[in-house]
């Protein structure tokens, strides 16, 4: 509502495990006039946009050095593939997205939380609370993403297996410990599944837009197991009544889009938008960057959609911006400066204000 405070508040976990993540911190010099926690720099340029007396900073949620997007000199030597495999197989992700629900909890409701982390397993823990806040049947979650962000681990791997015997081209390292024997465990690319499975979100109450990665017809003629089961993944989301809407929908069928989230069937809604929805194309600072996403002006679009759907009687009661890479927001490449913090501070004005 327009009296409604928002609360701006972070959480800088950068836990990812894959090799080029890591090789990428070990490389970026820490740097001590450059903060590494993307909230500083959304702030700034959302105070440039909503007069500061419409928001409250609350600052961050505590991350050890070596989880953090830019460690300390004196935190690298914890930089270890097995270090952050470690973590995220004993549930790391899930004792901080406690952590940021616990918060919400007793620190920031009933104002609007805004959270701008990196992992977007934290998405998970601002949902919870809220849950508990309004009522489960009561809050619906949409989510901005290119990845689905509903698959267990053990598909993940057994999609990446297949990949591995039957493309020369493969992307994956065979001998990478990423990709076997891990258990399953709540991560960026599987917390919706969480949420679903220990019954905090009903399927009928999710929405998932701009994707890239849901299966194409090509993969649904492969008869390998396990490529059986990855896509029944995502087949299963839509028949248990999640909304499932790809990145090519968002753009070619902007009416298709209206009418699916007019379905909208709980009073609050919750926003949650992974900004590599616009990875390799209107900006470069984020961790994923496998798909080329949105334009700009296509992702302004896309918001004014969901804004216009949901204006009737739904309420937005609270959002985050997640997965900005902040060794690589903002920086000059080539002509350009990368516009990550500006589209983000954008979205916040549009959604929250």
């Amino acid at each position: 509502s327009p009296d409604q405070i928002v609360y701006l508040f972070g959480c800088p976990l950068d836990c990812d495990e894959k090799h080029d993540a890591i090789q990428e911190k070990l490389s970026t010099p820490e740097t001590h006039n450059r903060s590494d926690d993307p909230l500083i720099a959304v702030a700034d340029a959302l105070s440039k946009k909503v007069p500061t007396s419409k928001w409250e900073f609350g600052g961050s949620l505590e991350v050890p050095g070596w989880l953090r997007p830019i460690p300390a000199n004196g935190e690298r030597s914890s930089i270890l593939t097995e270090a952050y495999i470690h973590f995220i197989d004993q549930n790391g992700c899930l004792d901080f997205a406690d952590g940021v629900a616990e918060t919400v909890q007793s620190q920031i409701l009933p104002r609007f939380p805004c959270m701008v982390a990196v992992d977007h397993s934290l998405t998970g823990g601002v949902y919870r609370a809220l849950a508990q806040y309004y009522g489960k049947s009561e809050l619906s979650l949409l989510v901005i993403d290119s990845h689905t962000d509903a698959v267990p681990m053990s598909k993940l791997a057994g999609a990446i297996s297949f990949d591995l015997d039957t493309n020369p081209n493969s992307p994956y390292d065979s001998d990478d410990p990423y990709l076997s024997n891990r258990p399953e465990s709540y991560n960026a690319s599987s917390f919706l599944q969480f949420l679903l499975a220990d019954g905090t979100l009903d399927h009928r109450d999710l929405y998932i837009v701009g994707v890239s990665d849901y299966p194409g017809k090509k993969a649904i003629r492969i008869k390998d197991s396990r490529i059986v089961e990855y896509v029944k993944v995502y087949t299963n989301l839509k028949k248990k009544g999640a909304t499932v809407i790809t990145k090519d929908e968002c753009r070619l069928k902007p009416t298709k889009v209206k009418s699916l989230l007019n379905k909208i069937r709980t009073p609050h809604v919750y926003v949650s938008i992974d900004m590599d929805i616009g990875s390799r194309n209107a900006l470069d600072g984020v961790r994923f960057r496998n798909w080329q996403g949105l334009s700009e002006t296509q992702i302004y679009r896309l918001a004014d959609t969901i804004i216009q759907a949901g204006k009737k009687d739904v309420q937005i009661v609270g959002m985050d911006i997640t997965e900005i890479n902040t060794r690589a927001a903002g920086k000059q490449k080539g002509k350009k400066v990368d516009r990550t913090y500006q589209i983000a501070a954008n979205l916040i004005e549009r959604f929250a204000f």
